[in-house]
């Protein structure tokens, strides 16, 4: 990693760390196959839908970024790639307000969605939007406390697959439940390698992840377990009436390897495990997708 300070956009570029945004366009994509191979693809919802997850995530992101570096987290001892606030490339007021004005974007792109899908979007959507503030703001974050991986695998899975499935069909089905937990095991996976690399800053900044309370083997099986959840739901999506689904389980030879590579790291060297697994993230999602959109090319 260059010591080179980044200027102008880059810094941007890189406070919103688009490494991991494949977190915000699996899901979506996931469940604009779906409603596809069903029949009720909407073009325009799903775009909107992309667009406001993309937004959820960035905002969530530079959240992030202040409120560790405002909490302790982000200290000379941190192991992680370099964030902006703590390098001092932005003033922490100005990275603050370039969040909220991101999530204040993504309620503005949820008009259209609520105009659509009504009451439940709303509830949804404030929720989002409700939970990726108190990610690492707020009295008590979630991220503080250990509640992040839940909060990962609600939002990142089972809202934001359901949530594009609704938005186009304005109904859900078994299938889209499934594939929000398999999509949301990956998502939460890249936040279990990312706490197992910061385990010791984490610990002594007092934020209390699961890799933090319960150790590095804990960190490590919940990282494998979330991997075969996702090749694992595959099977009963097939047998929910969506046998495309199954083309996820190519992913298993290289989750194999992510996952290898988790138990052999520790420490710094887990940072290119959070690349690899947010790469997972993106061939599942694809590959899924992929099965889901040749169901709807032979229907």
């Amino acid at each position: 990693m260059s010591d080179e300070r980044p200027q102008g956009a880059a810094i941007w570029l890189q406070a919103i760390r688009p490494r991991t945004l494949s977190a915000g366009v699996a899901p979506v994509l996931v469940g604009a196959a779906l409603a596809a191979a069903d029949g009720v693809f909407h073009p325009l919802a799903a775009l909107f839908a992309l667009a406001g997850a993309l937004a959820l995530q960035i905002a969530t992101n530079l959240h992030n970024d202040y409120e560790d570096f405002v909490r302790g987290a982000d200290g000379p001892d941190r192991v992680g790639p370099r964030r902006a606030t703590a390098e001092g490339w932005v003033a922490p007021a100005t990275v603050r307000r370039a969040a909220l004005a991101t999530f204040g974007a993504a309620i503005v792109l949820g008009i259209y969605l609520v105009a659509r899908g009504g009451w439940p979007i709303v509830a949804l959507g404030l929720a989002s939007v409700a939970a990726g503030y108190a990610y690492t703001g707020g009295p008590r974050p979630l991220a503080y406390v250990g509640l992040g991986d839940l909060f990962v695998l609600i939002f990142f899975g089972f809202a934001a697959v359901v949530g594009t499935y609704y938005v186009q069909s304005l109904t859900t089905c078994g299938a889209a439940w499934w594939l929000g937990l398999g999509v949301g095991a990956l998502a939460t996976a890249i936040l279990a390698a990312n706490n197992l690399r910061d385990r010791r800053s984490d610990a002594a900044a007092g934020k209390r992840t699961l890799a933090v309370r319960y150790g590095m083997g804990f960190g490590r099986l919940e990282h494998a377990a979330c991997l075969v959840i996702a090749l694992a739901v595959t099977i009963p999506t097939a047998l929910a009436g969506h046998p495309g689904a199954l083309l996820g389980l190519l992913a298993a030879p290289r989750a194999r390897v992510v996952g290898r590579n988790v138990f052999a790291r520790e420490g710094a060297a887990l940072g290119p495990s959070l690349g690899e697994t947010a790469q997972l993230l993106a061939l599942y999602g694809a590959l899924v997708s992929a099965g889901l959109l040749i169901e709807a090319a032979l229907r």
